[in-house]
C-alpha cells in the first residue's frame, strides 16, 4: 500500500462518495476505485459498504480510517514543517458535535470562520456526547464539541459556553401553580422525557437533581429520545416533562408552548467545551477554528 491510496481512502471515507473524493483530490473517478480494489486486494477485506445511494465504512474500514487518518495528518505535518507545499487552502476540518452545540452554537461559529477563511472546508456529524470524545480519541475527527467531560485520557477541553439546564413541562393550569413552588420533588410523580444515553444533557441533568436531593432512578421515565425537538413538542402534547438545555428551549418558553422552571440553586451551570486529541498536532486549519470559538464566545 502507498499513501496515494491511503489518502483516497480516507477522502471516500469522509465524503461518503466515490465521485466525490474524485474531484476533492482532482482525480478521476476510476482512479479513485483503483486505489480502493487494490487496497481492499492487499489487505484481503472489504473496506465499504456499497449501496446504490450512499458509501459507508464496514467494520473493517473503521479499523482502517484509524491508522490512515493519522498517517495522512503526519504526511501533511512533516510538509508543514518543512516547508515541502504550502498547506492547501481547502483543507477540510472534521468536526463531531453533541446536540446542542451543534443545533444551537455552532452555527455562529461557522459563519464566522467562513467569513474569515472563505475557501476552508469543514464536515460536521452530530452524534452523543460520548460518540463525540470517542471520535475525538480515536483521532477520527480532529475537533469535538461537547455538553460534559467524560474521563478519557489524551482529551484536552476547552469551555467556552455557561448553559443552563430547565425543566420544561406543558403550559397548563396544574403547572402554573407550581412556578412558585422552591422544591421540585414534584417530578418524581411526573411522567419524564429523558434525552438519550451517552447525552451530555441527560449526565449533567442527573447530575444536578443529585445535588438537589433527588435521584434519577426513582423518576418515572417514559421515553428516551435523542431530538430536542421530539421532546419539546412530546412535552406540549402533555406526554410528560423533561430537562433540556434552555438555549433548546428559549422559543418554546417564549411562544408560550411550554412552561420552564429552573433546578433550585440556579446557579448551577454546565460548561460546553471543545475537544481535541493532545496526543495528535492540530492543523493549522483546526487551531484556527479554535481560534475563532475563543473569539466568538470571548474566551481567553
Amino acid at each position: 500500500m502507498n499513501l496515494k491510496q491511503l489518502e483516497a481512502f480516507v477522502h471516500v471515507a469522509e465524503s461518503g462518495s466515490f465521485s466525490r473524493a474524485a474531484k476533492e483530490l482532482y482525480l478521476t473517478q476510476p482512479t479513485i476505485s483503483a486505489h480502493i480494489s487494490s487496497l481492499e486486494k492487499e489487505l484481503g477485506v472489504r473496506l465499504f459498504v456499497r449501496n446504490t445511494k450512499e458509501v459507508s465504512l464496514s467494520e473493517e474500514g473503521k479499523d482502517l480510517y484509524k491508522y490512515a487518518r493519522q498517517m495522512i495528518d503526519l504526511q501533511i505535518q512533516i510538509e508543514e514543517r518543512f516547508h515541502v507545499a504550502p498547506e492547501e487552502e481547502n483543507h477540510c476540518i472534521t468536526i463531531a458535535a453533541s446536540t446542542i452545540p451543534s443545533q444551537y452554537l455552532l452555527p455562529k461559529i461557522l459563519s464566522r470562520y467562513s467569513e474569515k477563511y472563505p475557501k476552508e472546508q469543514f464536515k460536521l456529524t452530530q452524534t452523543d456526547s460520548a460518540q463525540v470524545v470517542t471520535e475525538v480519541v480515536d483521532h477520527m475527527v480532529e475537533i469535538g464539541f461537547t455538553g460534559t467531560v467524560l474521563e478519557k485520557k489524551n482529551c484536552k477541553y476547552i469551555p467556552f459556553y455557561k448553559d443552563r439546564l430547565t425543566i420544561i413541562t406543558p403550559n397548563t393550569e396544574k403547572y402554573k401553580k407550581l412556578e412558585k413552588e422552591p422544591d421540585i420533588r414534584w417530578i418524581l410523580s411526573e411522567n419524564v422525557i429523558m434525552r438519550e444515553e451517552g447525552s451530555g444533557t441527560r449526565k449533567e441533568a442527573e447530575k444536578q437533581l443529585r445535588k438537589v436531593g433527588i435521584d434519577p432512578a426513582q423518576l418515572n421515565i417514559v421515553a428516551s429520545i435523542d431530538n430536542p425537538e421530539t421532546i419539546k413538542k412530546s412535552v406540549s402534547r402533555g406526554m410528560g416533562i423533561s430537562i433540556l438545555s434552555s438555549l433548546a428551549t428559549q422559543e418554546e418558553v417564549a411562544a408560550g408552548q411550554v412552561l420552564a422552571f429552573s433546578i433550585p440553586g440556579s446557579d448551577f451551570t454546565r460548561d460546553i467545551h471543545v475537544v481535541y486529541n493532545r496526543n495528535y498536532k492540530l492543523s493549522r486549519s483546526a487551531q484556527r477554528f479554535i481560534r475563532v470559538v475563543r473569539e466568538v464566545y470571548d474566551v481567553e
